[in-house]
């Protein structure tokens, strides 16, 4: 609401001033109508004159403070010279003062203040002394606002600040994410890079044998041609996954080795060790497995380690984890559930470990959820299809 309200604000400046303003404007009308009434009165057209001008700045006061406080400062102190009485229109003075101290630095509402003193002193002893105590009350009604608009000013600079820290913040905050979500895309570029050297690898070889074959053997070069097939569509598919993850303009990290990554024949080692941490681990492998690519094998293995290397480090004591490998018709679904503290454990700036398995899990069409379990604990859920027709394993 209060948002609306702003925008409302931000466009129609001088409507929503001339609303602010509106009881002033409409005691000063007061003031000018009772001129009118009574036209006999001495000088009344120029009190009726000096009372219009002394409202005009009212409305742009917010957006130009100074100047209007410079006018109606300027008209009082004419007003005084040749009149020598004080109207009900001479109000602006400490209305601008208000507002040349809620909107400007503290060496203008100074200024500000200074000079509506003085003509609270001119005032009050010219033409008729008005006495210590009228100067004593207008002068502290006038601290009790000028005080007002400093207090104003420097809460609105507060807010602002908030605000611009928060936008801030925000926007390192998905720079972080973007940062993260590359340096990973990089990471399964080079884990894809030992499994599609692989694949060639094995295309060459089978083609090698299949040339010294052909003639001496047809069977065995056919039986070496088919190989060569499989073999270069489960590559294809791999290389599709790897160009559709990873941005042009990444620029690929040199220098580091490449090293043979782990698939699920590791799977069992690596929850010993978890267990060897003093995790309890439990697993449960249902329906009939399948053979998966490698890098497909690499992202249930990377999405387990991490989800268990997560409840190890968040968990707390006492915290056992069940791991649940369900192989279907077309999707193979993964589950990690513990029953620790993780969705109340403190949240780490620096982790990315949920980032890295949702773009293992997008990579491959599939699906992942996260988040506290009914009961207490935390789970990790995700479903992948399978990305080649594999054969069923005995």
């Amino acid at each position: 609401m209060f948002g609306r309200l702003r925008a409302w604000d931000g466009r129609h400046p001088v409507l929503v001033d001339l609303l602010r303003m509106s009881p002033f404007l409409i005691l000063i009308g007061l003031s000018i109508l009772a001129y009118l009434t009574f036209p006999g009165a001495n000088g009344s057209w120029s009190h009726i004159l000096l009372s219009v001008l002394l409202a005009l700045p009212l409305p742009f006061a917010r957006r130009h403070p100074r100047t209007g406080f410079a006018i109606v400062a300027a008209i009082s102190g004419l007003q005084w010279l040749t009149m020598g009485e004080v109207l009900m229109a001479n109000i602006s003075v400490v209305i601008l003062m208000y507002q040349v101290a809620s909107h400007r630095p503290l060496r203008w509402a100074v200024a500000a203040g200074l000079i509506t003193v003085l003509g609270l002193m001119l005032i009050t002893r010219w033409p008729q002394d008005l006495g210590d105590g009228s100067f004593v009350t207008l002068l502290f009604m006038c601290a009790a606002i000028w005080i007002s608009g400093i207090y104003a000013n420097t809460r609105r600079r507060y807010l602002e600040g908030l605000e611009e820290r928060a936008e801030r913040a925000e926007r390192e905050r998905d720079q972080q994410a973007r940062i993260a979500a590359a340096e990973e895309r990089a990471r399964i570029a080079r884990e894809l890079h030992d499994v599609v050297a692989h694949n060639v690898s094995v295309i060459v070889v089978q083609a090698d044998g299949a040339c010294y074959a052909i003639d001496s053997d047809p069977e065995e070069a056919r039986r070496a041609i088919q190989a060569i097939s499989a073999t270069g569509r489960r590559a294809l598919a791999e290389m599709r996954s790897l160009v559709g993850v990873l941005r042009q303009d990444e620029d690929p990290r040199t220098g580091e080795e490449y090293t043979p990554q782990p698939g699920l024949a590791e799977l069992d080692a690596m929850v010993a060790q978890v267990r060897s941490w003093g995790l309890p681990v439990e697993t449960k492998i249902s329906g009939t497995p399948v053979e998966l690519p490698e890098g497909q094998q690499l992202a249930v293995y990377r999405i387990i380690q991490e989800a268990l290397t997560n409840t190890f480090k968040h968990g707390g004591p006492g915290t056992r984890a069940w791991v649940e490998l369900t192989y279907g018709p077309h999707e193979i679904g993964i589950r990690v559930v513990d029953d620790g503290r993780g969705a109340a454990a403190p949240f780490e700036q620096g982790g990315h470990g949920l980032v890295g398995m949702r773009e293992r899990v997008a990579m491959y069409g599939g699906s992942l959820t996260t988040g506290p379990c009914p009961g207490g604990g935390y789970q990790v859920v995700a479903r992948l299809p399978v990305a080649s027709a594999g054969s069923r394993v005995a």
